[in-house]
């Protein structure tokens, strides 16, 4: 008997139980959808963490006070002393410090705005005049906090698009006055509409320049929330925070009492985590197509013992114990092979779906885990049918014929 005959008869002999065919193949078909779908939502949560940081500036490295140290057990923990970081250091890293081509002092905080009869509490952020290009933000009405609104204090800010349309609805806005924690400040700009970006909306956000940020939040003094720079290049993060430890560890008494990361460290921190939540995940849902062929096996052997009489009477006909376990064998893979291609079509239904419904998840079928999965299912077959086939290849055709 060929192969074709083979698939042929295997084919035959499934379709007329269609029904326990198709619960046999359930846990295959359960364990390739999910294997699949388990590490394209992975890999479409890492690309939407790295989305996420793309649209909050490129080469950023950011500063914040205090040495953060790993301990034997990989917790993580701040220096308890420390000198803060200031606006005076923010100037002097952007004077010398190379590859650099901005810096940004921050504080930020909530506060209550006011305008009117109206009013809401959303963040406020006291920055320079460099935050809107290393943050990648657009003023497409006004302007931005500028130098000289920073070096004389000026009482300015810019808005977010909701605090616009709560305060002041569809009626002009610039120039006008709203009241931050009582303090009175004029309109100058209005940011771009751009949602939920790393947990803040930037549409409910207030900036103000870098000093009334301090005066509200600090008392008026000359302390940091962090420091933000941009490197000119993807090449230049290295050298450039090794420029700026020097800078700061001078000015600090040769102290590094402060931590320096870069975006892409994070963002490589994140990939490290989603890796190995990925392997995690598609490795519990292995566990399904193991189950899904031990089903396949545990048919198999019924499918045996149900058509001992039919192996008999092939066997007396002429058929070969490799014919036999071969057929066996062919529909154990094929019930394998039809759950991995249905298994594939949902998962891929399953992205299409969750594309539809969250648009900003980049979401796709992932080729690898689609090979992946249909191989793991064609083994799982191949493995768990062996033993039926060699169980039908040695029935004695003798006692098969008498079997009833």
């Amino acid at each position: 008997m060929d192969l074709i005959e083979c698939v042929l008869t295997a084919l035959r002999s499934l379709a007329q139980n269609k029904v326990r065919a198709f619960l046999t193949t359930l846990g295959v078909i359960i364990g390739v959808m999910s294997v699949i779908l388990l590490i394209s939502l992975g890999e479409a949560a890492q690309g939407y963490i790295e989305d996420q940081f793309a649209d909050m500036g490129s080469n950023v490295i950011i500063i914040s006070p205090g040495r953060q140290e790993t301990t034997s057990d990989m917790m993580v923990v701040t220096a308890g002393s420390f000198r803060k970081l200031t606006y005076e250091n923010a100037k002097e890293i952007k004077r010398k410090a190379f590859g650099i081509t901005g810096v940004s002092g921050n504080v930020l905080g909530a506060a209550k705005i006011r305008y009117g009869e109206r009013q809401r509490d959303c963040l406020v952020i006291g920055v320079t005049e460099d935050f809107d290009e290393i943050r990648q933000l657009n003023t497409p009405i006004g302007r931005f906090i500028n130098q000289n609104d920073v070096e004389k204090n000026n009482k300015v800010c810019v808005i977010g698009t909701e605090v616009r349309r709560e305060l002041f609805g569809h009626d002009a806005v610039l120039h006008e006055k709203i009241a931050i924690n009582r303090r009175k400040h004029m309109v100058v700009g209005v940011l771009e509409e751009r949602g939920m970006v790393l947990g803040i909306n930037l549409d409910n956000l207030v900036v103000i320049p870098l000093p009334s940020g301090q005066q509200m939040f600090h008392g008026g003094e000359d302390q940091l929330f962090e420091l933000i720079c941009s490197a000119r290049s993807p090449e230049d993060i290295g050298p450039a925070s090794e420029s700026i430890r020097e800078i700061l560890t001078a000015a600090h008494d040769y102290t590094e009492d402060f931590t320096i990361t870069d975006q892409d460290g994070l963002i490589g921190s994140f990939g490290r985590i989603f890796d190995v939540l990925r392997f995690m995940l598609a490795g519990i849902a292995c566990i399904s197509l193991l189950v899904g062929g031990i089903g396949i096996m545990n048919i198999m052997l019924v499918s045996v013992r149900e058509r001992t009489r039919e192996v008999g009477i092939r066997k007396a006909v002429g058929a070969k114990r490799k014919d036999i376990g071969l057929q066996f064998l062919i529909e154990a893979v094929t019930l394998s092979v039809f759950g991995g291609m249905v298994g594939v079509a949902i998962a891929w239904a399953g992205t299409v779906v969750v594309g539809q419904v969250y648009p900003s998840l980049p979401i796709r079928l992932s080729t690898w885990s689609v090979v992946m999965a249909f191989t793991f299912s064609l083994c799982v077959g191949m493995f768990f049918g062996v033993y039926p086939a060699f169980k039908a290849a040695g029935v004695d055709p003798v006692e098969a014929l008498r079997y009833e």
